[in-house]
């Protein structure tokens, strides 16, 4: 996951990009970049780190213009190249920057496709900067032989062309230097983008699209609506706004570890409260507890901070059980989830969290988390709570077990690195330590969230259920992304770029 963020103002819009940049933090620790245009030059600044340590005055000064787009990343493959940082920019046609939430799966064939038939050489294994020279490719052809800015029309028939030839997740801000500002999203809108406007000095209202709404909230934009599934929208110079789906079968299959985990609980994300979904995950998941346990001895509920606190709470109010906070968080520790290593993980735990003895001190505590994925993070709670004096420790999960590999855009690698790969529950309560287990069942976590919004028919629940929903997965694709990606192969590349030339070879054979 990554965050994304795009403006087309009257006024400099450095400011306001890095605000933005600011709220959607959580979505990407590794790197940062902004680029903005006057209409005829574009200005760029890009690094490692957070975005408060990428930005100083002295770059923002040179950020000039009325239009931009940011970028936080979040590195599934583990690299840390600055090269790798978004945005990224070519210079033709017109000028074209882009900034990219999610995965390509077929990255590789078309990396191949790009060189030998649309003469593109690129520059890093970045699917981000696959993509661009596709959308450049595409826009390209749309223009013609006619020496005169893109309009609608090709800037549509580019972004068809891009979802015609790039599978996978992808949700999109690009930048055409004098012609305006695209957002669009992939058929199955996986990833999330929204769009939101608001009045200014100008003639014409702002226009902002970023990864999650509180992004707007937080710049005093109006929420609008989150792009549909194969939709795109163009906002040209002169703040003409233009809307067009741009594939034939275009379905929701929105990520639902969007809800469990990704996303910040103040968002609304396709006309879902992001907070209220876990809410519903807690009822759910409290309901079943008592339906698989009624005689249940737990003394209190304590949550794991801090996506799964909104879940423990509706759990607790609803089972009758004192609700507690046990742990208190050092702010200043990354997430461990998007740590690359198992030994960076393992090393953050204790320096991220630490319990208060008198919440745990002779009590049989149920611990909530929104997840467990590779079980290393439950672990070192479950010795946290116990070493605090917790006579039995359970754990319960807002979400079902892990068992599947994410490919669209989430550190998920390797299936032999989830806890809940090949292992039972009983077997997956031993490896984690607990005395206790009970997971949420993947029909309620589901119904958790569509019953907000029926329209939501059908969602991505490939690392719970193994279904893919863009069809091209293959199981020799997946055993190619465990080798490239596991915890030992990054290690052994000291976090160096991936080499996935042979899944190309995997997704022609199986095309």
């Amino acid at each position: 996951m990554c965050g994304i963020v795009g403006i087309l103002d009257h006024q400099r819009v450095n400011q306001q990009i890095y605000d933005g940049l600011t709220v959607v933090q959580h979505r990407g620790q590794d790197a940062a970049g902004i680029m903005t245009s006057d209409g005829n030059r574009v200005f760029l600044r890009k690094d490692n780190g957070l975005v408060r340590d990428v930005f100083h005055t002295r770059h923002m000064v040179e950020l000039r213009g009325n239009m931009g787009i940011g970028h936080t990343r979040y590195p599934t493959a583990g690299c840390d190249s600055r090269a790798e940082a978004q945005p990224f920019y070519v210079n033709s046609p017109f000028g074209l920057a882009l900034v990219h939430n999610g995965n390509l799966t077929n990255a590789e064939r078309l990396r191949e496709d790009l060189f030998r038939q649309d003469l593109r050489q690129l520059n890093t294994s970045s699917d981000s900067e696959i993509l661009l020279n596709v959308f450049a490719h595409e826009l390209r052809d749309a223009v013609g032989q006619r020496r005169q800015l893109a309009g609608p029309e090709e800037v549509f028939a580019a972004v068809s062309g891009v979802m015609r030839r790039c599978r996978g997740a992808y949700a999109v801000v690009a930048m055409i230097v004098g012609v305006g500002i695209v957002a669009f999203r992939d058929p199955h809108g996986i990833r999330p983008i929204i769009h939101g406007v608001r009045a200014g000095d100008g003639p014409h209202p702002a226009h902002m699209f970023a990864s999650e709404s509180v992004a707007l909230d937080v710049l005093g934009y109006e929420r609008v609506r989150d792009l549909a599934p194969g939709e795109a929208m163009f906002v040209d110079m002169t703040d003409g706004l233009h809307r067009q789906v741009c594939h034939d079968d275009a379905r929701y299959n929105t990520c639902i570890f969007e809800y469990v985990y990704l996303a910040r609980p103040d968002s609304i994300l396709d006309e879902v409260s992001v907070y209220q979904s876990r809410m519903e995950m807690g009822k759910r998941l409290g309901a079943k507890l008592l339906r698989e346990w009624p005689d249940h001895d737990i003394d209190v509920i304590i949550p794991v901070p801090d996506t799964s606190r909104t879940a423990a709470l509706e759990m607790a109010k609803d089972m009758k059980v004192s609700y507690r906070e046990g742990f208190i968080k050092n702010r200043y520790i990354g997430r461990t989830f998007i740590m690359p290593g198992q030994a960076e993980r393992k090393k953050s735990v204790r320096q991220k969290l630490n319990a208060i003895t008198a919440e745990f001190a002779g009590k049989n505590v149920l611990l909530v988390d929104d997840s467990i994925v590779r079980g290393t993070t439950s672990s070192k709670i479950i010795e946290l709570a116990r070493e605090a004096g917790a006579r039995k420790v359970y754990f319960a999960s807002a979400a079902p077990p892990v068992r599947y590999p994410n490919v669209y855009g989430i550190d998920m690698p390797t299936a032999s690195e989830l806890v809940a790969y090949n292992r039972s529950l009983d077997e997956i309560c031993a490896a984690i330590g607990a005395d206790r287990l009970i997971y949420q069942d993947l029909d309620d976590m589901v119904e958790s969230v569509r019953v907000l919004n029926p329209r939501l028919g059908a969602f991505d629940t490939s690392c719970f259920s193994g279904d893919y929903v863009t069809g091209d997965i293959t199981p020799a694709y997946l055993e190619l992304v465990d080798s490239a990606r596991n915890d030992d192969a990054k290690a052994a590349r000291g976090q160096s770029e991936l080499d996935l030339s042979e899944i190309s070879d995997v997704q022609a054979r199986s095309a």
